[in-house]
């Protein structure tokens, strides 16, 4: 599930609005994205995989504005059923177009009663015994709300007392309604309706519960927690004035069975590993990799890494792997550069158990960047002279001094990421460093040439690198280095960094083959990087072969 929105309106004196989003299952909070600041068209980049209840009614998205001070404004909201959501095999993308929200709709929690009706030779009574509720919506500014329930039929009603500042009111109290006085007492529906009292102004709607009377007549004694509803007014999109969010939403219903069932493949699996056949010869994990799509290719490889991280046999599982990618490639610039089983069971991998020590190595580093704000840039053409700062006392700033300080700025940055990168061999967790050894061994067996003397640098670093260490620096969010994602200043540096310590990461073969030629200045240290980075490496599969066997690892796999 993902989401990114457009034409938002503007809630703030600026002009503008720094929009957020909230996912609610049936009114309960799952997830919120990140702020972001001063856009009326964001693109959040979130994905979120959430584990719902087997009896889920409603997914609603609601779009808010954070202010600083007060409450944050609603901007709008979307709703889907889960029937919507069922009937889209491939899932929801679409465009929708916010709906205002209406305080009549909001409504949550259940009410538990009986009723019965009673009948004699001349009367016919409805009793209804309203017990109590729980989980109702929160309506006074204390957080609890002051409920009260009714009951209606035709032309009668009758009211419950009032709990006072409470959200799990509890009643215990018997309602009558005498259906000979309502004339026709066969059809129609009974309906119950909870409110929040108020001293001054309206009662608040709670939400309601209909009944047919079919059903009493069927089952006279009709008894059970009964889900409120909203009063069901129509959605109203405003024409498309609240703005529109793309949803991408995929519901996926899976049962999972006692783990006694799965035992015959995860055997298998372990074979696979334990007695390897010839490099060529089909097993389970190659025929997992032919039958799978390139989209489902990281989910299979985060489960994989999951059963051999809990069968003690990641490390050969890895190395099966990678045996199997480096035996079949013949041009060594392509080494690990598709999305196989084998790149993305090693980035799942490092993410499971290197995460706590790539914050340990990353987070001062960037909680830094985000404190210091820095105006960088080194493209000619995104220089925008009235975003920095002065720079200089002698008069305006120019684009040579914008440069200039940034390149200044840019190079202290990526000398700390360096230098606390190249210190922490210590730290590296013992299995990534087992993992990188024996790729290392395995890369320099298949390129003995002279000529391909880096490649097995390369292969680490391209993992190191390439597909973690930038990455968390490009979007620290998205590996909880931050709560937030960067405002659009900092996302420019981290940017920047994050290609420079690209550069590093393939030992900058490729630096002056690119169209980015005003990435020129940060080349000098780049190149000054290498031989630290090859040392570095050296020291981090400097490591006993087998010791990362039988260590157990600190594997966090994070929310998605």
């Amino acid at each position: 599930m993902s989401a990114e929105g457009r034409n938002l309106p503007a809630k703030d004196v600026s002009g503008t609005s720094d929009p957020y989003c909230i996912v609610k299952v049936d009114n309960e909070v799952v997830a919120r994205t990140a702020t972001v600041w001063k856009n009326l068209s964001p693109f959040w980049g979130e994905e979120y995989t959430l584990h719902l209840p087997m009896g889920f009614h409603t997914l609603t998205f609601y779009v808010m504005d954070e202010d600083t001070i007060g409450h944050d404004d609603v901007i709008g909201k979307i709703s889907l059923s889960k029937e919507v959501i069922a009937n889209q095999s491939k899932g929801l993308d679409n465009w929708l177009n916010l709906t205002r929200v209406d305080p009549d709709e909001e409504v949550q929690g259940e009410i538990h009663v009986a009723l019965e009706l009673h009948r004699d030779a001349q009367t016919t009574c409805l009793r209804c015994h309203i017990i109590e509720a729980r989980d109702l919506a929160p309506r006074d500014i204390t957080g609890t709300s002051d409920p009260f329930t009714r009951i209606l039929y035709n032309n009668l009603s009758a009211e419950t007392s009032i709990i006072k500042k409470t959200r799990f009111p509890h009643w215990d109290e018997t309602l009558e309604l005498c259906l000979d006085e309502a004339g026709e007492a066969e059809s129609g529906s009974v309906t119950l309706e909870v409110w929040d009292w108020d001293m001054v102004g309206k009662n608040d709607f709670l939400g309601k519960v209909e009944i047919p009377m079919s059903c009493l007549h069927r089952t006279p004694l009709l008894q059970g927690w009964f889900r409120l509803l909203p009063l069901g007014n129509s959605e109203d999109d405003a024409g498309g004035k609240l703005g529109a969010l793309r949803l991408k939403v995929r519901l996926a219903e899976e049962r999972i069975l006692p783990s006694l069932y799965y035992q015959p493949l995860i055997d298998l699996l372990v074979e696979a590993v334990i007695s390897p056949t010839e490099v060529d010869d089909p097993t389970p994990l190659t025929l997992l990799e032919e039958v799978t799509t390139v989209e489902s290719r990281q989910d299979i490889a985060m489960t994989l890494v999951k059963i051999y991280l809990g069968q003690g046999l990641v490390v050969p599982f890895l190395d099966y792997l990678n045996t199997r990618e480096v035996h079949h490639t013949t041009d060594p610039n392509t080494l690990f550069r598709s999305n196989s089983l084998a790149s993305k069971a090693m980035e799942q991998f490092m993410k499971a158990v290197g995460m706590i020590y790539l914050h340990e190595v990353l987070k001062p580093i960037i909680n830094r960047i985000f404190e210091e704000k820095k105006y960088i840039e080194l493209d000619p053409c995104k220089i925008d002279l009235n975003r920095c700062r002065r720079i200089s006392f002698k008069g305006s700033v120019s684009e040579e001094e914008v440069r200039e300080s940034s390149v200044g700025m840019l190079q202290t940055y990526l000398n700390s990421i360096m230098e606390a990168i190249v210190n922490s061999v210590s730290q590296c967790p013992l299995a990534m460093r087992v993992v990188f050894k024996q790729l290392h061994k395995r890369v320099e067996e298949q390129f003995p040439e002279p000529e391909n003397e880096d490649v097995k640098y390369l292969a680490i670093s391209g993992f190191f690198f390439l597909r973690f260490f930038a990455p968390a620096i490009l979007t620290p969010k998205l590996f909880h280095l931050r709560d937030h994602h960067a405002d659009t200043r900092t996302s420019r540096t981290l940017l920047l960094l994050a290609k420079a310590l690209q550069s590093v990461g393939n030992l900058g073969l490729q630096l002056g083959h690119g169209k980015e030629q005003w990435m020129a200045p940060l080349h000098p240290i780049i190149l000054c990087s290498v031989a630290s980075i090859k040392d570095f490496l050296d020291k981090l599969i400097d490591v006993d072969h087998d010791s990362g066997c039988d260590v157990p690892q600190r594997a966090v796999f994070l929310p998605q």
